[in-house]
């Protein structure tokens, strides 16, 4: 746990595909979120993403109040999303033992590990799309 001089906050990385959140939770008297310096609604602007991420604490029946803060590279803006969610579940737990079993329920502590497949030589293209077969 890591603490600066005012507050004391918990910072924790989560990961999904290429996107990489670096995440810190500080007890609040209100819920705020920010990402990459700014608020939820502006960065995330569809609301399945800006939902993705404010999930965890409704579905985590998690009552506190937060300031969520977020760094996040890499990935397109769905990757990020699910890394940020996967950052702020593990500072959850982290900050309380008793959440653990919801959120893993919920699959909000894996690491998603699916990602693009890489393109093979030969290949038109995609990872799996071959070139049309020609008998003559």
């Amino acid at each position: 746990m890591a603490t600066t001089k005012e507050n004391k906050y918990i910072e924790a990385v989560g990961r999904r595909k290429t996107a990489t959140a670096r995440v810190r939770i500080t007890p609040s008297s209100k819920m705020t979120y920010s990402v990459n310096d700014k608020p939820l609604a502006d960065y995330f602007k569809t609301v399945e993403l800006q939902k993705v991420i404010t999930d965890v604490f409704a579905k985590g029946k998690i009552e506190d109040k937060f300031t969520v803060t977020a760094v996040v590279t890499g990935g397109g803006f769905a990757g990020q999303a699910a890394a940020v969610r996967h950052g702020i579940s593990r500072a959850l737990v982290e900050l309380n033992q008793e959440v653990k079993g919801d959120l893993k329920k919920l699959g909000y502590l894996k690491r998603d590990p699916r990602s693009k497949e890489r393109r093979k030589a030969g290949m038109a293209g995609k990872a799996r799309k071959r070139k049309q077969w020609s008998k003559r």
